[in-house]
């Protein structure tokens, strides 16, 4: 049986794994390292979930705020594991933990190629906002990591 928990720092390399079999995942060697992670988690120490199947990270929603909107990221679901309402109930997880905190809108960003996750959003209530430039700056060179 799938169990959705809080995840910790201590649930990374199963996290890790996960997101490197998920094709099309956005990762770098900054914020997806072992230390970006950490440092997100304790930001942000009761808005992150992991699914687990008997000790195996199966799913991971990671979701903070600033005190003003939420945020999530990296969400993904083992093939095997998917159109059995994990991500959903990951999704929901996050978004309640995000209402305890005060936080009343939350936001994404997913790749346009990304049709299966694209679609996921949308159907449970993610509208796309065509009225917006995304834009981003980093501060130094990030090394991404290819899924």
């Amino acid at each position: 049986m799938v169990n959705i928990r809080v995840m910790s720092s201590a649930d990374y390399d199963g996290v890790y794994h996960l997101w490197i079999h998920t094709p099309g995942m956005g990762l770098n060697t900054t914020d997806d390292s072992r230390e970006g992670i950490a440092a997100y988690l304790k930001r942000n120490p009761t808005t992150s979930f992991v699914a687990e199947d008997d000790g195996k990270i199966v799913g991971v929603i990671i979701a903070g705020h600033d005190g003003r909107r939420g945020y999530i990221y990296h969400t993904a679901v083992l093939p095997e594991y998917r159109q059995q309402g994990i991500a959903r109930k990951l999704v929901d997880s996050a978004m309640d933990a995000l209402e305890q905190e005060g936080i009343q809108k939350t936001a994404l960003v997913v790749f346009q190629k990304n049709e299966m996750g694209n679609g996921f959003w949308e159907h449970i209530g993610f509208q796309e906002r065509t009225d917006l430039v995304y834009r981003n700056k980093n501060i130094h060179e990030l090394k991404r990591i290819d899924t």
